[in-house]
């Protein structure tokens, strides 16, 4: 059993568990066509069929099962704040299973020749009352009913009063702001706390404007929308749900990481040095002195944001993102690639300080200015 468990405690490190979702990901959910051969040829598709959805919810309920055995584990799942998020684990994986169920079902009809089941169901005539009315009063109640069993089975997490000269450790924010507060790991406050959630709404504000692919209207399908759909789950499941879990299981104190089954210790110590592009392009690489020039010292970081942000784009539209640049045209194209790539920063910013324990490729501390 122990050794289960450090194993368990090493895979969960986020260079490892990060690595490995992102690998199976793509397989999992293929955004083309030539993964989406593999996926089919894998029959990784099984997973999202009846007997499919009991296997993943078998293993996710026997994994707690397993865990909650252990004191560490127990003291972190059962917090009356991270109750929930447990809860949300179980919501996400069901709605996630369900979705895509009714989508490969639809997939599956229309490879047939037949309609979507949304295209039988259309030809059912539902009345607001009794059909919706009772519907949304047996959920009503159903609801209130689960709020009073969990107000009464669990303690209000309620602390002392507040002490300015105290703080929590870790002092952690609400579940919702926990993916906010893990990019301030990897960014400066004014890129995870504002550009990003900035982003982030105009980016789903976009969207309509954006997708002009009218397949897939009003009626599940994975099959017809394959880059629409992994974009979307790679942003909400590897670049949301994954850090509000880590954020929430695995900081401690300090905000270290720790395994699920690792004692929370408050005086564990990370030896970490990290540095700025600068200092790595200068003083490691030429083993010189920063120049005092700003705009000299953080040249290297300028040029490859810029390349970045201006060149790439470019490149995608002639190779990877061909078809895309030639349905969207170009101005929609350049709003939807830059976006895009601000997302995708955040994974790359997480393997340079992992790699190479960069802290910011620009670092203009006299300007407040990081990135």
């Amino acid at each position: 059993m122990e050794q289960i468990k450090d194993f368990i405690n090493i895979i969960s490190a986020p260079q490892i568990s990060f690595t490995a979702i992102i690998l199976l990901f793509f397989f999992i959910f293929p955004p083309n066509d030539l993964f989406y051969k593999i996926h089919r040829g894998l029959r990784i598709h099984k997973l999202w069929t009846k007997g499919g959805g009991i296997t993943i919810f078998s293993f996710l309920t026997i994994f707690f099962i397993f865990g909650i055995t252990d004191q560490n584990f127990r003291m972190i799942v059962t917090k009356p704040d991270n109750v929930p998020i447990v809860a949300l684990l179980y919501l996400v994986v069901f709605f996630l299973w369900f979705s895509l169920k009714q989508a490969y079902d639809n997939d599956k009809r229309i490879d047939e020749g037949k309609g979507p089941n949304e295209a039988e169901d259309a030809k059912q005539k539902v009345l607001v009352w009794p059909d919706l009315v009772y519907i949304e009063l047996i959920a009503m109640v159903s609801v209130a009913a689960l709020l009073l069993v969990w107000a009464v089975a669990l303690g209000a997490p309620l602390e002392e009063p507040a002490n300015p000269t105290v703080s929590p450790n870790p002092s952690k924010a609400p579940w919702y702001f926990l993916g906010l507060q893990e990019m301030l790991v990897y960014f400066d406050p004014w890129i995870a706390g504002v550009l990003f959630p900035t982003v982030i709404m105009l980016g789903f504000i976009s969207i309509p404007f954006l997708d002009n692919n009218r397949k897939g209207s009003g009626y599940f399908t994975f099959k017809e929308r394959k880059m629409a759909i992994s974009i979307f789950l790679f942003f909400w499941l590897v670049l949301w749900i994954f850090l509000i879990t880590t954020g929430t299981f695995l900081r401690g104190p300090n905000w270290n990481f720790f395994g699920p089954f690792e004692y929370w210790d408050k005086h564990k110590l990370v030896a970490l040095t990290n540095v700025n592009l600068s200092e790595l392009f200068y003083m490691v690489w030429q083993n010189k002195q920063l120049p005092s020039n700003i705009l000299l010292r953080e040249m290297p970081g300028f040029l490859l944001v810029g390349a970045y942000l201006g060149l790439l784009p470019l490149i995608l539209a002639k190779t990877l993102f061909k078809k895309v640049y030639e349905r969207l045209g170009p101005i929609r194209y350049s709003v939807f690639i830059i976006f895009l790539l601000i997302a995708i920063s955040l994974p790359i910013k997480m393997y340079l300080r992992w790699g190479f324990n960069i802290k910011y490729l620009v670092s203009i501390p006299e300007f407040f200015f990081n990135i």
